[in-house]
């Protein structure tokens, strides 16, 4: 299998997906944002009334589980449901899993019920679902008592799919091979929603690699981040960061990103 971020970027933008993303209060611009910016098109739907019609149009779902209710939960069955009876692949962000028993057992609920495809989440959201002893403070991963590799592969296999877990250094597995990434910037950790971001932009890849969610994963992660090492360029301090990682991912060249991955096989 080869990784070829240059390549599917340019069909992304070529063809230009619609991603359905249900996500949270804090971060539904910025990843709608992103989203364009990447060459994809957003679509923000979250009423239980149109989700499954809203799916229906698009070439990825993205469901993220930051601000939940009792209604938005719903909304995430029903699209989730419709998007795996029509092979329209499913991207779950966990954040704050771990945080409350709320969050973490709508994780679950969402991983049995729904054939998801790619699980991104930091390493503590990911090592609570798999039952590893993990810190989360709000929404933010402190500590797990596993290795980072082992757990995306560990959680990879156990909970049937490709395990996107970010950090320091990126893990994406499918249970048997492991990709290890290492561009980004610290700034990432300075703005809320980045994380967020990395998932929308994964649905946005995995719209145009349906078939591959491994590598659609990890291309998704070495686009952004190497935007991300972009937008540092010259930043002089988060809120300047912020606002050129939008101008940064349009910037980003099909032609050179291959040549900037970061990466290694475990």
């Amino acid at each position: 299998m080869s990784i070829t971020p240059g390549a599917t970027l340019r069909e992304l933008r070529e063809r230009k997906p619609l991603v359905h993303q249900i996500t949270n209060y804090v971060v539904m611009n910025e990843t709608a944002n992103a989203t364009l910016a990447i060459g994809a098109l957003p679509v923000m739907a979250h009423a239980p009334q149109e989700v499954e019609e809203m799916v229906g149009l698009a070439s990825a779902l993205v469901i993220n589980i930051g601000t939940l209710s009792d209604p938005w939960i719903e909304a995430m069955l029903l699209a989730g449901r419709a998007a795996s009876e029509r092979g329209i692949p499913v991207v779950l962000d966990p954040v704050g899993a771990g945080a409350t028993k709320y969050r973490t057992e709508t994780a679950h609920r969402l991983l049995h019920e729904l054939n998801v495809t790619v699980l991104r989440g930091n390493q503590g959201e990911v090592a609570t679902l798999v039952g590893t002893e993990a810190e989360v403070r709000g929404v933010e991963s402190m500590a797990t008592g596993l290795e980072p590799a082992a757990l995306a592969r560990g959680a990879a296999r156990q909970l049937g799919v490709v395990a996107s877990v970010t950090g320091p250094i990126d893990h994406v597995s499918d249970g048997e091979r492991v990709i290890d990434i290492a561009n980004g910037h610290p700034l990432l950790a300075a703005v809320t929603g980045t994380g967020c971001i990395s998932t929308a932009i994964t649905g946005c890849f995995l719209a145009v690699k349906p078939d591959d969610p491994l590598a659609a994963a990890a291309e998704a992660l070495i686009a952004y981040e190497v935007a991300a090492e972009d937008a540092a360029a010259g930043a002089d301090g988060p809120g300047t960061f912020h606002a050129r990682l939008y101008d940064a991912l349009a910037a980003l060249d099909p032609d050179t990103l291959d040549g900037r991955a970061k990466i290694s096989w475990a």
